[in-house]
């Protein structure tokens, strides 16, 4: 048997998700000393990084992998290219599907709204994107003073514009629907 199907079931998990074996990881800290939301992260990329590795569900449950930039500024830095961004990715998706609503409520419905543009246009239409979350997130009207000054400078036009190859974009998401549909029928 391999060093690879080795380990605790959220490490295995991680690890055929990503295709990327956690224990590479020998905890030098780069991925913190680079990490832009280290200060605000109860817990750490590099320990998040070991808790992986130990295979600690509560992992699924921290805060911590929600306030994750998805920046890359620690896979970038990571010597051993463990890639921690992609782990933490991971153990969102993780999560989501264990317990469908985990992520905090305003950041489901920015990722929700994002999506949805993304489908719709093919690219980011940031009026569809703002008016989006702000009636899932209940954030009506938050920064609402500045969209006038955004709208002036061109910045939330009224009317999106699509790409040409919209209709290969929403045959990836159909493709990756169906996917979910049958992973979904499988796990009952």
């Amino acid at each position: 048997m391999s060093h690879s199907e080795h380990g605790p079931p959220l490490t295995r998990e991680i690890r055929a998700r990503t295709g990327i074996d956690p224990a590479r990881c020998y905890q030098c800290g780069k991925c913190t000393a680079g990490c832009p939301m280290a200060d605000e992260m109860p817990t750490r990329i590099q320990q998040i990084m070991r808790k992986i590795q130990q295979g600690r569900e509560e992992l699924l449950e921290d805060p911590s992998i929600w306030l994750c930039l998805s920046c890359e500024q620690c896979s970038s830095r990571c010597p051993q290219q463990v890639e921690p961004a992609r782990l933490v990715d991971a153990l969102r998706e993780l999560a989501m599907e264990r317990a469908p609503g985990t992520a905090p409520r305003r950041i489901g419905a920015f990722h929700t709204a994002f999506l949805e543009q993304i489908k719709l246009n093919g690219r980011l239409y940031e009026f569809g994107l703002v008016l989006g979350y702000k009636l899932r997130s209940g954030a009506l009207l938050d920064d609402v003073e500045s969209a006038p000054g955004m709208m002036a400078r061109g910045k939330l036009a009224l009317v999106p514009t699509r790409i040409d190859g919209l209709d290969d974009v929403r045959r990836i998401f159909e493709a990756c629907e169906r996917r979910d549909s049958s992973s979904e029928e499988e796990a009952k």
